[in-house]
């Protein structure tokens, strides 16, 4: 492929994660309007979310799968129209069960093919193994760009409109994502590009996966990610907004994690090509209870809740082209979607139960203070997990990780 088509593809990759992690990183500030409107409890719209996260972490494998075996473009298109239709009928949702449908299994299926794993995938495996973590980086940002950008939009535009009207525009914008992946036309998939010396069967790349500990670890770490960033994208608003701050400082505290997120997805890329990207994940998991810990500590006011969002926005995918860059390192390019898919399905888990078990503790407690205790610990724990991953690329697929 030659460097336009390179550029071109990460060009439209950036853009799809954007409006892809951008409108999914904004529904947290819909959570209020739409518990009022359906006269339901926050724990029915937080397990709506948390469905969309499983069932999105749940097909990821195999969509990653079929991008690695038939090429991107295709993917990302049906993808994009199934992401569409979801916001699209999510405002005819009546009550909880609608709701699931809608936002939960829609939004869900459409996620798998226009976020993480396929683009990082497509773009990730035309890219020089020196400067692949660092492009995945630059594509991991979009996702913060993306929620700098939604955020403040959607806030601005629930200000003015209903909140149905404000997914109907929501929707609009997700129609962008199937013809950027005309971006992907000249995506080949992988095994054109695989001598038959170094390629390697599907079933053999599972074994390979399956009996590789740091595989598990890297699943492990990337589950707590998974919490941390669900639990916080959907919760934090109505949180900061029970401590007596204003919904429009929930919606400030998303665009602002968005914003610095873009710069610390590029620096964690970056740091992930010129040091082992394990020590740096295990200080990243590390620094993230520290910050959650002083939070809690501090008094809550306006600026102490957007430091906050700057400290945990610089952490908050950098965990992204970190753990895919271990993966590509370790296993190879060759079933990189699929095997990236397997460890994001860990990571989907851990959102599940993040906005799931939010708004289940908060209707028993009526308060959130025991998940973010939770999340500390986990953030701990998260960071004890990556130090004894063995990060050598397997033999068989050593000349795969430099293709």
């Amino acid at each position: 492929m030659s460097q336009r088509h390179i550029l071109l593809t990460l060009i439209c990759g950036v853009l799809i994660v954007a409006i892809s992690m951008g409108i999914r990183q904004a529904f947290g500030i819909f959570l209020r309007p739409i518990t009022l409107d359906l006269n339901i409890s926050r724990e029915a719209v937080g397990f709506a979310l948390a469905l969309q996260n499983l069932l999105w972490g749940a097909v990821q494998p195999f969509v990653g799968y079929f991008a690695d075996r038939y090429g991107s473009m295709r993917i990302m298109i049906m993808s994009g129209l199934l992401y569409s239709l979801g916001l699209l009928l999510t405002p005819f949702s009546q009550n909880a069960f609608t709701l699931d449908l809608t936002l939960g299994i829609l939004v869900g299926l459409g996620l798998s093919g226009v976020t993480f794993a396929v683009v990082l995938g497509a773009v990730g495996r035309n890219a020089d193994p020196a400067w692949r973590s660092l492009i995945l980086g630059i594509v991991t940002a979009g996702g913060s760009l993306g929620m700098f950008i939604f955020v403040p939009i959607g806030q601005a535009l629930l200000s003015q409109l209903e909140w149905e009207n404000t997914f109907f525009l929501l929707a609009l914008f997700a129609l962008l994502m199937p013809l950027l992946a005309f971006g992907f036309i000249n995506d080949k998939p992988q095994q054109t590009i695989v001598t038959t010396t170094t390629g390697v069967s599907l079933i053999k790349a599972l074994q390979e996966a399956q009996f590789h500990r740091g595989f598990w670890l890297l699943n492990l770490g990337f589950f707590v990610c998974g919490f941390h960033v669900a639990f916080i994208a959907v919760h934090l608003p109505s949180y900061l907004t029970d401590r007596g701050l204003s919904p429009v400082t929930g919606a400030h505290a998303l665009a602002l994690i968005g914003f610095f997120n873009i710069l610390g997805s590029y620096t964690f890329g970056w740091l992930g090509g010129r040091y082992r990207q394990k020590y740096i994940l295990s200080w990243l998991y590390l620094i993230r209870a520290i910050i959650i810990a002083l939070f809690l500590y501090l008094p809550l006011t306006y600026y102490s809740a957007l430091t906050f969002s700057a400290a945990i926005g610089f952490l908050w995918l950098g965990t992204v082209p970190l753990t895919s860059g271990l993966v590509a390192r370790i296993f190879g390019t060759q079933y990189f979607a699929m095997l990236f898919g397997i460890v994001f399905f860990s990571h989907q888990v851990g959102s599940f139960l993040g906005a799931w078990l939010g708004g289940y503790v908060f209707e028993l407690t009526h308060s959130y203070d025991m998940i973010w205790l939770f999340s500390i610990v986990l953030a701990v724990i998260s960071a004890i997990f990556h130090l004894p991953i063995m990060d050598k690329p397997l033999t068989r697929l050593q000349s795969l990780s430099n293709a």
